[in-house]
């Protein structure tokens, strides 16, 4: 005996496969968009232990050829003094920036008090290319003490991991710093 449904089974029986074809496929794009949301592609964020001769991310690659041709240079000098610097953050895109300045303020309380530590995408170094956040402390250390026969400047007192080019440290030294980046006019607008 063959079994041929009604129309109206049949109507139904497709109703219910369109209706979990639609579940099952917003099911699947909601969860990619929320991976995508949580780890944007090139958005200049870096995996921990980022090496200066990365290729591979926006973070690095995006950054101002003479900061990353300086920092490169010093990577390799410090590595003979067993000094491994790594990036922790470089380049960053204007949407990433804006979003560590909104957790900064949750952290902080304020938009003022997270000012001391995160500049808004119009005015961050970060976002230009001109900045480097670098690690562990033995880098930092070594930075310090080395950074400017690169170039590379310690640029705020609150901040020993961030670094930015200044080609004529290389003859006069680095230039005072900043207690922290609301005493820099660049961080002002």
């Amino acid at each position: 005996m063959t079994f041929f449904p009604s129309p109206r089974s049949a109507f139904l029986l497709l109703v219910v496969v369109v209706l979990l074809g639609a579940v099952g496929y917003r099911s699947l794009t909601s969860s990619s968009s929320s991976a995508a949301d949580a780890a944007p592609v090139g958005d200049g964020r870096l995996p921990e232990g980022t090496s200066v001769y990365d290729e591979d991310h926006a973070g690095i690659t995006e950054l101002d050829p003479d900061l990353l041709r300086a920092l490169r240079q010093a990577a390799t000098d410090a590595a003979g003094d067993d000094v491994d610097i790594v990036v922790n953050s470089g380049w960053r895109s204007p949407s990433y920036q804006k979003r560590l300045l909104d957790e900064a303020v949750t952290k902080y309380g304020s938009r003022a008090e997270a000012a001391r530590w995160v500049a808004t995408p119009q005015a961050s170094p970060h976002v230009a290319g001109d900045a480097v956040d670098v690690g562990p402390t033995a880098a930092t250390t070594w930075l310090a003490a080395n950074g400017a026969r690169y170039g590379l400047c310690r640029i705020y007192d609150n901040e020993p991991w961030h670094y930015e080019l200044r080609p004529e440290a290389t003859d006069q030294g680095c230039p005072p710093r900043y207690p922290d980046p609301t005493h820099d006019p660049r961080t002002q607008r």
